[in-house]
């Protein structure tokens, strides 16, 4: 077999070797080739040989500069389309360690110990925002990362850009998952006294009826049928990199359409009330802000300030933990207020089932491992139980 391997010589009158080899075939069964230029006959010989056993094993991957960069660039096209702004973000913020210390690197010259290295770095040193600058990240958000970069790696291995993806080399970084804190029905009923002197006390009402921050914000009198006594949640009103965004509900069951009690129809027929004479004071400049907002699609907000202006999402988290304080209660996030609800909804016999669609989840084994946590009331609870299966008569 003739080798293909043919001498040239340049216009200067130097020689180099030239190789033409196949290299299998594209998607379409066309002929794939590879050609190089080699200083000696030997260098030509021994990449020829390297090509073919890497090809009959399968393994054999086109030498290309292609950056780490230019790779993420691809996974996010794609694995980001239809995907919501803030899921979007968090994809390209998760990735971003990646892109700051190994984006400008040949991809096929990245090593276990770089992604090592990496993970080391953002345990130890890697903070910019949301506390210390130079300080370690959290294991979670170094697993994120890890997960998103492996994710990327494999796309490229599928694609012929690398032989093996060396992220799932690298042991994922330890992280404990903090244990939420939740309020006790005692607690709740004591955050709505307080709260039930607020002007929006309609809204802490619809917090702990179990609806996420941007479901509240996002909810519009046109949402809310009093008569009816019941509310839809069609969208969520989010911040996604500072900016306030309109986005779909967050799972495929997100929309849904909840019974409202007695005392959350009286606390939206007040806050109604109260809106409408708040309208009757400014006159025409009464919500007039709102159209000059870049996320307005149109609508009446239900949780709005005097002025009309449906309020910032950071400002009404700020606000409930001001709230709590005032009522002398132990510090819980919003988010928290979440799992409190369905906590207790689960304490009170609701069937996981129920819970999980009131919450708009995709899945009740979800709803149980995420929202519905025991506590040492419970552990006594259970106590109670094997002491009665216990006793001997």
């Amino acid at each position: 077999m003739k080798e293909p391997i043919n001498k040239i010589t340049l216009k200067d009158g130097s020689v180099r070797y030239r190789l033409v080899v196949d290299v299998g075939r594209d998607e379409k069964g066309t002929r794939k080739q590879l050609t190089r230029t080699f200083d000696t006959r030997r260098e030509a010989r021994e990449e020829l040989s390297r090509i073919r056993h890497e090809t009959n094993l399968g393994t054999y991957v086109k030498s290309s500069k292609e950056t780490v960069n230019s790779c993420l660039d691809g996974y996010l096209k794609g694995a980001t389309r239809g995907l919501r702004a803030s899921t979007r973000r968090n994809y390209e913020d998760a990735l971003q360690p990646v892109r700051e210390r190994l984006g400008t690197r040949p991809l096929q010259s990245i090593t276990r110990s770089d992604i090592d290295d990496l993970m080391d770095w953002m345990l130890t040193a890697g903070r910019k925002r949301g506390g210390k600058p130079g300080t370690g990240l959290s294991g979670r958000t170094a697993r994120l990362t890890l997960g998103r970069l492996s994710a990327a790696l494999e796309a490229a291995v599928l694609e012929g850009k690398l032989v093996r993806n060396v992220a799932k080399l690298v042991k994922p970084p330890e992280h404990t998952p903090r244990e939420r804190e939740t309020w006790s029905k005692a607690e709740v009923r004591k955050f709505l006294a307080k709260a039930s002197y607020d002007r929006l006390y309609a809204a802490w009402r619809l917090s702990l009826y179990g609806l996420r921050r941007g479901e509240v914000l996002g909810l519009r009198w046109s949402d809310i049928d009093l008569r009816a006594r019941t509310l839809t949640v069609n969208q969520a009103r989010v911040l996604v990199e500072y900016r306030v965004r309109i986005e779909e509900p967050k799972s495929r069951n997100g929309k849904r359409t909840l019974p409202l009690d007695g005392e959350l129809v009286d606390a939206l027929t007040a806050l109604r009330k109260r809106q409408l004479e708040e309208s009757t004071i400014a006159g025409a400049a009464y919500g007039s802000g709102v159209a000059g907002l870049d996320w307005y699609q149109g609508g009446e907000y239900v949780i709005t300030d005097e002025a009309g202006i449906p309020v910032h999402p950071e400002w009404y988290s700020d606000e409930f933990g001001r709230l709590l304080r005032r009522a002398g209660l132990r510090r819980i996030t919003l988010h928290d207020s979440r799992h409190t609800t369905l906590t207790l909804m689960e304490h009170a016999g609701v069937p996981i089932s129920i819970i999980s669609k009131w919450a708009g989840h995709y899945d009740s084994a979800f709803t149980q491992k995420t929202y519905v946590h025991a506590s040492d009331e419970d552990l006594q609870r259970g106590q109670a139980a094997l002491a009665k299966i216990h006793k001997i008569a």
